[in-house]
């Protein structure tokens, strides 16, 4: 039931995206255009998607479950960090030069465009390299971390 209903959501999701035009990295690339031929299109579908989000979030804090059962986990944190502020240009910097951003890239890579390939080819990259550098990082730290037990000083 669980996979029924998540391929549903990514199946009206994808629609969406593709009837609102979101699949064309032009589309991204004129709302971005401000001093050139802005279209504002962008923006509606946000306005949309922003109205759809806080509808969602205040159901799903009235809700102990899912509507499928699972757990329903809204996230908690809520500083601003330098690992976060450093995520967002790097995505913003990609969203700009690309025009996608990874939900349309797999809807526009599911259609056969051509520069989602490439897109998602550098989008999975860049995701393994984070994903080596976090491990990397996670046992450095923990071959600096006194022993659990041992004497300190």
């Amino acid at each position: 039931m669980h996979s029924i209903g998540a391929f549903a959501a990514g199946l009206v999701f994808g629609i969406g995206l593709i009837v609102s035009g979101m699949t064309d990295p032009s589309k991204v690339v004129g709302f971005l255009d401000l001093a050139g031929r802005w279209d504002p299109s962008l923006a509606f579908v946000m306005v949309g998607a922003i109205l759809v989000g806080i509808a969602g979030y205040a159901l799903a804090r009235k809700r102990t479950a899912a509507f499928l059962g699972g757990a329903i986990h809204i996230p908690l944190a809520r500083q601003i960090d330098r690992r976060l502020v450093l995520g967002s240009l790097v995505f913003g910097a990609g969203w700009g030069l690309a025009g996608f951003c990874p939900g349309p890239a797999l809807v526009a890579l599911g259609i056969g465009h051509p520069k989602a390939i490439v897109f998602t080819a550098a989008m999975l990259a860049g995701m393994l390299a984070f994903e080596c550098l976090e491990r990397m990082r996670a046992s450095s730290s923990a071959r600096l971390e006194p022993a659990a037990g041992g004497a300190s000083e």
